[in-house]
């Protein structure tokens, strides 16, 4: 099993940042890629960016290509995801999850191991 727990939002005006965290504990968090979705108020959960367990690999989607970053510190089993110049439309809650699987932590393939309960971003206008 593996617990994910996700902190850093809030709310921002529109053209500013905010850095989420995910904070992983049970399993060996360097054996999972790790990955960040999003989901809007009346709209499906989509994915955000996800990257490979060595650190090495990233990949986004392209709403959000150019303007957030994901990283991770395996020392710290934690992952993050910088956003900027966010936009109105950034606005949902974000969830963290972990797979091992590459092709499912970025949603090419259904079926996602694990998620956290999603932390709230609001942009205003």
């Amino acid at each position: 099993q593996v617990q994910l727990v996700e902190s850093g939002g809030g709310l921002v005006q529109a053209g500013g940042s905010l850095r989420l965290s995910c904070a992983a504990s049970g399993r060996t968090f360097s054996g999972y890629h790790m990955g960040w979705w999003r989901q809007a108020p009346g709209k499906e959960r989509e994915f955000v960016a996800a990257i490979h367990w060595s650190g090495g690999y990233t990949y986004y989607a392209d709403s959000v290509k150019g303007r957030f970053t994901i990283s991770r510190d395996n020392d710290k089993n934690t992952v993050y995801l910088q956003m900027n110049s966010l936009k109105p439309e950034d606005t949902a809650v974000y969830y963290c999850t972990a797979d091992p699987n590459w092709a499912v932590v970025r949603g090419i393939r259904d079926g996602v191991d694990y998620w956290g309960k999603g932390t709230l971003v609001t942009v205003s206008s």
